[in-house]
């Protein structure tokens, strides 16, 4: 399988704690990347098969050398408009599924960033799912736990509060859950895997089988970005009704909701870095 979780020794915990302008605690991690060729390879592999598995890109590419293909066809675009935006978004994305699964345990289905039919827009839809059954088997419990991540990045300099963006986005969650949970079913189907497709169908019962419900909000910052006052502005209490509305309302899970922030060195460099080797060690 092409699945590797050995960039995650890099995620280390600190012991650094923020708090909201609401009183919730924010857990601090650092990406430590190191230049290891073999850890970065394994990683850059992991990483193209989000968009494409080296077992089908034989077929779908043509005629095109593989290079050629993920560059100029799968991966955002380097140099355009909205290009590297889409890049940090979706490099966050996976790093946050895999933080989910790697690190906390759950089943998180890689369906989403494989589907884009334009490379330069986010899927739409929530972020993250993860899936965690409380039995061995399989057999739904009420103990089993859909877990909801939204991921923000923030690689470059602005004055936009990320993590804010998304606690904005995850008071969302709720709302599309079953539309998300509907696209995860439905590729998983596409692809042959029935029997993963059939495991998202308890999740799609809530009323005939509760479940426990967590939501988080992640931003992954970039050092020379990283503002803790900045952060700590955060507030689940004050989500804008729309995006120029000063009607604010409160996070409907904000009780719960785990709050991330992610933060490492040179970012974005290690964001192209890994884009152009995914793409070189394809060929």
């Amino acid at each position: 399988m092409p699945w590797t979780s050995r960039h995650l020794k890099w995620l280390v915990k600190t012991s650094e704690r923020l708090k909201t302008a609401d009183g919730k605690d924010v857990e601090v991690w650092e990406f430590q990347h190191q230049d290891d060729d073999d850890v970065l390879s394994a990683w850059a592999k992991h990483f193209r098969n989000h968009y494409c598995l080296d077992t089908e890109i034989d077929f779908l590419r043509g005629k095109r050398p593989r290079p050629d293909y993920l560059t100029n066809i799968k991966f955002p675009c380097k140099t355009s408009k909205l290009g590297p935006g889409i890049r940090a978004g979706d490099f966050g994305e996976i790093l946050v599924s895999d933080y989910l699964q790697w690190l906390l345990g759950y089943w998180v289905p890689r369906v989403r960033w494989s589907s884009k039919v334009v490379r330069d827009e986010s899927p739409k839809g929530s972020d993250v799912i993860g899936f965690r059954f409380h039995k061995q088997n399989g057999e739904a419990s009420t103990k089993d736990v859909l877990f909801v991540f939204e991921s923000k990045t923030k690689f470059s300099a602005s004055k936009i509060n990320r993590l804010q963006d998304a606690i904005n986005d995850s008071a969302k969650d709720h709302i599309r859950i079953d539309e998300s949970l509907n696209f995860i079913k439905q590729k998983l189907f596409e692809k042959k895997e029935i029997e993963q497709a059939q495991r998202i169908e308890r999740f799609q019962s809530p009323v005939d089988m509760p479940y426990k419900e967590t939501y988080g909000a992640a931003a992954i910052i970039s050092d020379e970005c990283f503002d803790a006052e900045e952060l700590a502005s955060a507030d689940c209490r004050k989500i804008p009704k729309s995006a120029k509305s000063k009607e604010v309302f409160p996070h409907p899970n904000g009780d719960s909701l785990v709050l991330l922030v992610i933060k490492g060195p040179d970012m974005m460099d290690l964001v192209h870095e890994l884009y152009r080797r995914a793409a070189d060690e394809a060929g």
